[in-house]
């Protein structure tokens, strides 16, 4: 009598198992590659967003203030012309606050495509790795308001703005930088970085107008680790047109993807000392220990004022990771150690 030929049960199951051995085997590898691809993209918006940054200053002979004391606009809004999104840009009045363009503002209809303007959502402004996109609703209208940005603009290490000057970095509040005040050169100056959207941050006046030099790390992250809870609003980066520190900017005071214990869990959180826009800055200046952070394994993608852009480990050494945040510190700066 003939068999028919055929798996038995036993070798169909061995064929199963060595199937699912080799997916195994070869899923990290896919995810790997997918990664790779998503920081490669991540990369690109950068550059482009810097080199926006230069064409900007060939425009008007200065590069854009990060925050200015009229609307309270961003830097990123300011280059929107040169990422090929001027019609967004001529619908903005410079001089009227980007709070009246939200859901319940004056000017909320302004661009008649059922979106507020700062709620448009820019491909630009976003990094393929960012898990937590998403439109923000602050008048709670049910109506989006705001759309985050995962990059921002380099305000060097920990002044902000103190009602007459800015800090060391880049860019600035109230401040238009030219390319002849980057004396440690523009290929060894951050210019943008990436950052988490929905971070959450402690605002509070904890540094007055006396302080000299940046505090130490631990003072700030007591700050942090006492203030911030689960409870805390995760409100920072989530407004591309907001020019405020914790929405659209980033210091070098801590080292990339710093994150502290919040309620029992490690996660990311920001200090700001207070708002750039505050009556009293000039006494309480705005500090900020806003950080560098993002989704790619143990790194960060920075663009630097030239126009480069390199990866930021984690574990740098935080006075190499300061150097390259100050345009004139006169440091020597070791982009290969990076």
């Amino acid at each position: 009598m003939n068999r028919r030929a055929g798996f038995t049960l036993v070798e169909l199951l061995v064929v199963i198992a060595i199937i699912g051995v080799l997916v195994g085997l070869l899923m990290p590898a896919v995810q790997q590659a997918r990664e790779s691809a998503r920081r490669m993209q991540c990369t690109n918006n950068l550059k482009q967003l810097s080199l926006a940054t230069h064409v900007y200053h060939d425009t008007y002979d200065t590069f854009p203030p990060a925050w200015d004391g009229t609307g309270q606009w961003s830097g990123l809004a300011r280059i929107l012309p040169f990422i090929e999104q001027g019609p967004l840009e001529a619908a903005i009045n410079w001089g009227t606050s980007y709070t009246a363009y939200q859901s319940n503002g004056s000017a909320a209809n302004i661009l008649n495509v059922g979106v507020p303007l700062p709620a448009i959502e820019l491909d630009m402004f976003k990094c393929p790795s960012e898990v937590n996109l998403r439109a923000v609703d602050v008048t709670g209208d049910g109506v989006p308001d705001h759309f985050p940005s995962n990059y921002a603009m380099s305000h060097g290490t920990f002044l902000v703005y103190d009602g007459a000057q800015g800090g060391d970095g880049a860019f600035g509040a109230n401040r238009f930088t030219r390319i002849s005040e980057f004396v440690d050169g523009t290929s060894n100056t951050m210019a943008l970085s990436e950052v988490n959207s929905f971070t959450r941050f402690y605002q509070g006046s904890e540094y007055d107008n006396s302080l000299t030099s940046p505090p130490s790390l631990s003072d700030v992250a007591g700050l942090i680790n006492a203030n911030v809870t689960s409870g805390s609003a995760p409100s920072g980066h989530t407004q591309w047109v907001s020019g405020n520190v914790q929405q659209t900017g980033f210091t070098a005071f801590f080292t990339p993807n710093t994150i502290f214990n919040i309620d029992g869990r490690l996660q990311p959180a920001d200090f700001v000392n207070n708002g750039e826009g505050a009556g009293d800055v000039a006494d309480n200046p705005c500090m900020a220990a806003v950080t560098a952070r993002s989704f790619h394994p143990g790194v960060v993608n920075v663009a630097f004022v030239d126009g480069s852009v390199s990866k930021v480990t984690e574990t740098v050494d935080l006075n190499v990771y300061r150097t390259v945040a100050t345009r004139f510190g006169g440091e020597v700066s070791l982009r290969n150690k990076l």
